[in-house]
């Protein structure tokens, strides 16, 4: 190249900024790189599309919540009254999920009513999201005459009531089904009831029934008959004992027995009531060395 002559290009020294910037975007995109592989590019083109109002990431299904959630459902499902048709939409709406039809199956006819409820199973479903609950819930159905309405007997029904966990509370996921409630005999496989220590049940008869009457009246009375350190509560006058049927204790350890008693209550009037009663007996000794037993749980 001759002296004094420029080359065919020019060199403009760069500035910080743009080296700066190129470093920036180079770090960036090392960042990205990165991020795409600790979560997966997957992810990124098809995220998850389960519902928001679905969690899928709790343990245990909150089966406590399901069975008070379910049992005011179906009291709510079956009751209905054509002279009232608002009332019971209202009530299904506050444990249905949003957007399901309040009216849950009932043409607007007819009148009757639910009372007692009690909730039994929980059956979690696969996904541990969904399950249905058993409740056996009281009804009275009316008939019209008139202008009124005439109440018929009352009748156990017997429903299974799917509910969905969300994000928030547990809800009702549609209408119940009727399913039959039918007598089951026990299983085969039922404990035995054990040998009877004829001597023992002799022995504490008399302290038996000193404590059913003690169960009976007060609290106060009948902590003065229990084992020391056993809290019962006592049925505090609604009955009185009418006498002790059967007693008898089982054979076991030194320390602690298996009982069992069929009492006679005497209600209000001239009512009475047979009852059975399983209870645990423990031996205590006292300061002059006398051993007693007494009862220490009531089954």
């Amino acid at each position: 190249m001759e002296p004094n002559q420029h080359p065919p290009w020019s060199t403009e020294p760069e500035s910080s900024f743009s080296t700066w910037a190129r470093r920036f975007f180079r770090g960036l995109v090392v960042a990205v790189l990165l991020l795409a592989a600790a979560s997966g590019v997957r992810s990124w083109v098809r995220p998850n599309t389960a519902p928001s109002t679905v969690v899928t990431g709790q343990s245990g299904f909150p089966s406590d919540e399901a069975r008070a959630v379910a049992t005011r459902y179906a009291v709510s499902y079956l009751n209905w009254d054509e002279d009232n048709p608002d009332r019971r939409p209202a009530q299904v709406g506050l444990d249905l999920a949003a957007g399901l039809d309040a009216r849950a199956g009932w043409n607007g006819r007819g009148k009757q009513t639910a009372n007692a409820a009690y909730p039994g199973e929980v059956k979690v479903g696969d996904s541990g999201v969904t399950a249905v609950v058993d409740v056996r819930v009281q009804v009275r159905p009316f008939t019209k005459q008139g202008r009124g309405w005439s109440g018929g007997e009352y009748s156990w029904q017997r429903v299974s009531v799917p509910v969905v966990r969300t994000s928030s509370r547990v809800v009702a996921s549609g209408p119940p089904t009727f399913v039959p409630d039918e007598r089951v005999a026990l299983p085969d496989n039922m404990p035995e009831a054990g040998v009877p220590d004829d001597d023992l049940t002799a022995a504490t008869l008399k302290d038996a029934e000193a404590f059913f009457s003690a169960y009976a009246e007060s609290d106060i009375k009948v902590a003065a008959v229990t084992a020391p350190g056993a809290t019962i509560r006592s049925l505090n006058g609604a009955v009185k004992l009418d006498q002790l049927k059967d007693w008898q204790v089982f054979t076991g350890n030194d320390d602690e027995r298996r009982a069992t008693a069929s009492v006679t209550w005497d209600g209000t009037g001239d009512t009475t009531l047979d009852q059975t009663y399983s209870l645990t007996l423990r031996r205590t000794v006292a300061a002059d060395g006398a051993q007693r037993w007494q009862v220490a749980g009531v089954g």
